[in-house]
């Protein structure tokens, strides 16, 4: 992205939110840049965190991906067109004021994946906020940012413009969705009850799933899946350490035993001999072990959380069962359904899912919050916003 100065309010310079390495977290000033050919800046509203901007504040890396110099976080972001640089593309109809949620992910377009639609598999993506590749794309976490014209998706006017950063999450629940091909009235399990399980529970309310179970190890959260009517019945899954391999299978079984006893299955005529589609967001080797053990003969498992590199998974019992296993790995071509459902109302109040917000000051306040699972008031953590709070 373009990086010469710019000013912007009669600013030349902004406040950015950058890792350095394992818990050094630094809110730094930079200049606000020019854009380029192709390019808009945008005025940064809210971004959300996830849990790969934990990893990288927690340890410096996210899983293989390293940080190797300095990586300014984010990526569930809107904004409001500043700028436009020359030589825009034919296809964009931007003008200063837009409104628009950002779709980080910079792919080549000419790789054999990029051909086909299937742009989330490009082999030469850039991802903001992704240590993948280097040098690194800068992440949202900032006042002022430059990106590809292209890549930016205005708002339906129903839409307020900070719940337009919960597109990205929502664009992951749509494409898992996609490879899933529900049909109306399947019964579904998710295991994880964070933001994209949440929102997976939503849709799978919204596209006529007739029972919805959400499974996680925080109260809280199913609780508020419950509230929000995107859960039929939930089960809280009893705390243990964390586990690999053979140890961890074991877990996985006892966790299957327990569920299929409990009230949320058994409610439901024939729901103990597994579900009709399992969508799995956490990313935990026992739970994604589970995912296998609960999905029905003939249907499919959704891995859409990530975080266990190598891991031990009951494929020979999943084979002989017919139970198909997918990989979920970000999105392609989802960005507009995203924010038109998110205008429209049918996931119902989702901005309740924003339970903290903080100043970009207050960064590093917020990713130990949500590090714990708590803020300073006891609250529990759902899905936290860093940022511009005042930008509408």
């Amino acid at each position: 992205m373009a990086s010469s100065t710019a000013s912007l309010n009669g600013k030349t310079s902004q406040v950015a939110v950058v890792c350095h390495g394992a818990t050094d977290l630094r809110v730094e000033e930079r200049p606000i840049p020019t854009p380029g050919p192709g390019e808009a800046q945008i005025q940064v509203g809210v971004t959300g965190l996830c849990g790969s901007d934990l990893h990288y504040y927690s340890h410096g890396a996210n899983g293989t991906f390293k940080i190797r110099s300095p990586l300014v976080l984010g990526h569930e972001s809107c904004g409001i067109v500043t700028a436009l640089g020359p030589e825009q593309p034919a296809s964009v109809s931007l003008k200063v004021g837009d409104r628009v949620a950002m779709e980080v992910g910079v792919f080549c377009k000419t790789c054999r994946f990029c051909r086909i639609g299937r742009y989330n598999l490009c082999t030469d993506m850039r991802f903001a906020s992704s240590a993948k590749t280097f040098p690194h794309l800068d992440g949202t976490l900032r006042e002022v940012m430059t990106f590809k014209s292209e890549l930016l998706h205005k708002l339906p006017p129903s839409l307020d413009l900070p719940l337009a950063a919960l597109a990205e999450p929502l664009a992951v629940v749509l494409h898992a969705f996609r490879r899933a091909h529900l049909v109306p009235g399947a019964r579904v399990l998710i295991l994880g009850a964070g933001a994209v399980g949440l929102l997976a529970a939503a849709v799978a309310r919204a596209s006529g799933c007739t029972a919805v179970v959400a499974v996680d190890i925080e109260q809280g959260k199913l609780d508020f899946a419950k509230e929000m009517d995107w859960a039929t019945s939930t089960y809280l899954l009893p705390r243990g350490p964390r586990v690999s391999g053979l140890d961890a299978l074991e877990a996985a079984k006892t966790a299957w035993e327990g569920l299929k006893a409990s009230n949320a299955v058994t409610a439901t005529e024939g729901l103990d001999e597994g579900f009709d589609c399992v969508f799995e967001c956490t990313g935990v080797e026992s739970c994604m072990q589970l995912a296998v053990m609960a999905a029905l003969p003939g249907t499919k498992v959704l891995f859409v959380g990530m975080g266990t590199a190598n891991l031990l998974l009951p494929t020979g019992p999943a084979m002989l069962r017919e139970v198909d296993l997918l990989g979920v790995f970000r999105y392609a071509n989802c960005y507009p359904d995203a924010l038109a459902l998110l205008g429209s109302g049918r996931l119902g109040d989702v901005g309740r899912m924003v339970t903290q917000r903080y100043p970009l000051a207050q960064a590093e306040q917020a990713f130990e919050d949500m590090r714990r699972g708590k803020d300073e008031k006891g609250n529990t953590v759902v899905k936290v916003m860093v940022g511009n709070l005042d930008l509408k």
